[in-house]
């Protein structure tokens, strides 16, 4: 019955002074939510679908619309002047074929993966190239300083046979028969809905819009020759491992005149011995002896700038971090900018001693009267600290 039938305008959720643009695009959710092919088995969603779809059919037409809001759901079902019947739901007898090809292309494309995008391709207009991945091993070293180095890759040169394009010499590729050279092709699928337009790259010509009958013996149609070619790679100083340096226009060719890829060149840095490298700070441990530690003086700490005199404090205790400001990694955006070397300095305990060294210690116990530093501070007695 008509009456038990909702507004157009409230099954589309749009206001009543909605444009063309607003209509198709509220149809193209509902209708991508509640397809059927989405929600298999699932009746409410069918009849949401039913819904949507009657609604864009009437609202999207000009002049089914201009009946509907003069009679509501009466313009429809003959009790009314409007026209005397809708012209079948079921078989989208009141949508534009091409209006319908352009959103249930869009919408099996998003279900099933194929189709049209929204982006609507250019098939055989020009394309960009692929980019290409490659990897170099630096040392921890030259990503801090930073270096040039050589990589061998493989290289897609034009054919200078063919000269691109593909066709053995002397001959040409031709215009697609299938396609008329568009690139693509138009096809229509049956539903449960009814007939469905949809578009997709040409498969004779690959989106094209030419076919080569006569190979080129060079490079097999491809237009193109794979050589191998070494390249120079600018490494940044304070590159990161894992961090890729692009090299434009040096990836796979592009096609119809398409620009090339780029060469993407990954960092592979090798581990230090000594050096940890965490961002732009750099983090080293170095012993110092009892002595050094007890009394303090200066030592000589390894850096990636190479070796620095550090004086240490007297009563410094083991696992004590230092800063040496500016020692550590370059920052990519500025190189006059440094991070810092943390340096954690290590009291070194002695394995081995002889019986000399271990009189010494015995007869500097007996000084601290087994009290440890600490506790003879605390005190008047006098001992080595004194």
């Amino acid at each position: 019955m008509a009456e038990s039938k909702r507004d157009y305008y409230e099954v589309l959720g749009i206001p009543k002074n909605a444009d063309d643009s607003a209509i198709k695009k509220a149809y193209r959710v509902l209708a991508k939510k509640y397809h059927p092919d989405a929600n298999p088995g699932d009746a409410e969603a069918e009849k949401k679908f039913k819904e949507a779809s009657e609604a864009y059919s009437v609202l999207s037409d000009s002049e089914k619309r201009r009946q509907y809001d003069q009679f509501g759901h009466a313009a429809f079902d003959g009790g009314a002047g409007g026209g005397g019947g809708f012209g079948g739901f079921g078989g989208f007898g009141g949508f534009d074929g091409a209006d319908m090809g352009d959103i249930f292309g869009d919408i099996f494309g998003d279900i099933f993966g194929g189709g049209r995008s929204r982006s609507s391709s250019r098939y055989n207009g020009p394309m960009r190239g692929a980019n290409v991945r490659t990897s170099v091993r630096i040392t921890f070293e030259e990503a801090i300083f930073g270096c040039e180095k050589e990589i061998d890759i493989n290289y897609k040169e034009e054919c200078a046979s063919c000269h691109g394009t593909g066709a053995k010499p002397g001959t040409s590729p031709e215009t697609c028969s299938k396609c008329n050279g568009k690139g693509k092709v138009m096809y229509t699928q049956q539903s449960m809905f009814g007939t469905v337009q949809n578009v997709q790259t040409c498969p004779d010509c690959g989106g094209t819009g030419k076919v080569i009958r006569e190979k080129c013996p060079d490079c097999r149609g491809t237009g193109y020759i794979t050589r191998r070619r070494k390249l120079k790679v600018t490494i940044p100083a304070g590159i990161d491992d894992g961090q890729s340096i692009r090299m434009a226009g040096s990836g796979e060719p592009g096609t119809s005149g398409g620009e090339r890829g780029d060469l993407l060149v990954e960092a592979v840095v090798s581990k230090h011995p000594v050096f940890v490298r965490r961002e732009t700070s750099i983090y080293s441990t170095v012993s110092i002896s009892f002595a050094v530690a007890a009394l303090g003086g200066p030592i000589r700490i390894k850096t990636v700038d190479g070796e620095v005199e550090y004086e240490v404090k007297a009563g410094t205790q083991t696992d004590t971090k230092v800063r040496l400001k500016g020692k550590g990694v370059p920052s990519l955006r500025n190189k006059a900018i440094r991070g810092d070397h943390f340096v954690t300095l290590v009291v070194q305990v002695p394995e081995r001693m002889n019986e000399e060294q271990k009189e010494a210690l015995r007869r500097y116990d007996d000084l601290m009267n087994g009290r440890t530093p600490k506790e003879e501070s605390g005190h008047k007695k006098k001992g080595l600290f004194k």
